[in-house]
């Protein structure tokens, strides 16, 4: 199976930082005008995620969606989630650390390519195995 979705030993280490604070959480990457193109962390309950955002994986088994339209523009790429020194997102939990979540990309190869097209991620109304996770409908 294609991973779409990777993280840096840091951003492993501070996601376990946030989660002895906050509890589960849920990534999400948007395009908006709030942060652009950032990963953004929340209180898994405190975030409804949008039913048609897609399902990229889990980074220490918490959930990590992509708006539909990003997904478009990031589709033939894996994304790899890193940290990197900096004020987190306005409303991402990371931003009182010091630290941000940083995505990179790594384009798929074209056998990778072929298996994405075979294998398309689950949109966000068709995950049911997090708890407390939301979606708009």
């Amino acid at each position: 199976m294609i991973e779409r979705l990777s993280s840096t030993k840091e951003t492993k280490i501070l996601l376990q930082e946030l989660i002895e604070i906050h509890g589960p959480v849920v990534f999400h990457q948007s395009g908006g005008c709030c942060d652009g193109s950032a990963p953004m962390c929340f209180p898994r309950s405190e975030f409804r995620v949008g039913s048609r955002d897609v399902f990229l994986g889990t980074i220490c088994e918490q959930p990590f969606f992509i708006a539909a339209d990003q997904y478009s523009y990031w589709e033939h790429t894996k994304l790899i989630i890193d940290v990197v020194p900096g004020r987190g997102g306005m409303f991402s939990i990371e931003g009182p650390s010091g630290k941000r979540f940083l995505t990179r990309s790594q384009v798929f190869s074209e056998e990778e390519l072929v298996e994405h097209k075979n294998n398309p991620p689950l949109s966000a109304a068709h995950i049911t195995n997090f708890k407390d996770l939301k979606t708009t409908s």
